[in-house]
C-alpha cells in the first residue's frame, strides 16, 4: 500500500504517518530527510543535489524521482510507503506516477488532512499552552507564514489528484483517533478496489 499524505503544517500528518507505519508496516518517506541522507552519504545523487542546492536552486524533478525510486526499493518499504513532502507540482506527480508504473507500483491513496486555517493556528497555540512546551514553529505568526507557503507550494497539486478522482479528504480538525478511523476507512476501501 502506497500513500501520499497531504495537508498544511500542523494538520497532523506526522502523527497519522507514525500510526500508519505501526498499523500497516508502511515506511514514512520524507523527501527532506532523504535528501539530507543522500548528501551526508556522499552518493552520486547526493553530490549532484549538494551542488544544485549550493547554487540556491531547487532539485530538478528527475533527480527527486530517482531518489524516491532508490528509497522505495529498500527492504523497509516492502510493505509500502507514505510520501511526505512530495509531489508538490503537477509535473512531479506525473513523473512519480510514471516512475511507479515502470516498477509495477502505484499510489493507492492520496489523503488530504483538510483543516480550517484559523482553527489550526488556535489549536497549535492551545497545544503549546496545554503541554507547556513550545517549539520554534508554534508561534502563530510562524504558523501563518508556513500556511502561506503551503498554499503556494503544495496546495496547487490538489486539482491533479482531484481530477483523477484519487484525492480523499479527511477532516483534520477531528480528534486524532477520529482522523485515524477515517483514514483507515479510506484505506480499507482502497485495498478492496
Amino acid at each position: 500500500m502506497n500513500i501520499i499524505l497531504l495537508g498544511p503544517p500542523g494538520a497532523g500528518k506526522g502523527t497519522q504517518a507514525k500510526r500508519l507505519e505501526q498499523l500497516y508496516g508502511l515506511k514514512q518517506i520524507s523527501t527532506g530527510d532523504m535528501l539530507r541522507a543522500e548528501v551526508a552519504a556522499g552518493t552520486p545523487i547526493g553530490q549532484e543535489a549538494k551542488a544544485i542546492m549550493a547554487r540556491g536552486e531547487f532539485l530538478p524533478d528527475p533527480i527527486m524521482v530517482k531518489m524516491i525510486q532508490g528509497r522505495i526499493a529498500q527492504p523497509d518499504c516492502s510493505q509500502g510507503f507514505i510520501l511526505d513532502g512530495f509531489p508538490r507540482t503537477e509535473s512531479q506527480a506525473e513523473a512519480l506516477d510514471a516512475m511507479l508504473g515502470t516498477d509495477g507500483l502505484k499510489i493507492d491513496a492520496v489523503i488530504l488532512l483538510d483543516v480550517a486555517e484559523d482553527q489550526l493556528v488556535e489549536r497549535i497555540a492551545s497545544r503549546t499552552a496545554e503541554d507547556g512546551t513550545r517549539r520554534p514553529d508554534d508561534n502563530p505568526d510562524v504558523v501563518r507564514s508556513r500556511l502561506d507557503i503551503y498554499r503556494r507550494q503544495t496546495a496547487p497539486i490538489l486539482p491533479y489528484y482531484e481530477k483523477a478522482g484519487r484525492l480523499k479528504r479527511v477532516d483534520g480538525m477531528l480528534d486524532v483517533d477520529e482522523v485515524g478511523a477515517e483514514i483507515d476507512a479510506i484505506l480499507g476501501k482502497t485495498i478492496k478496489n
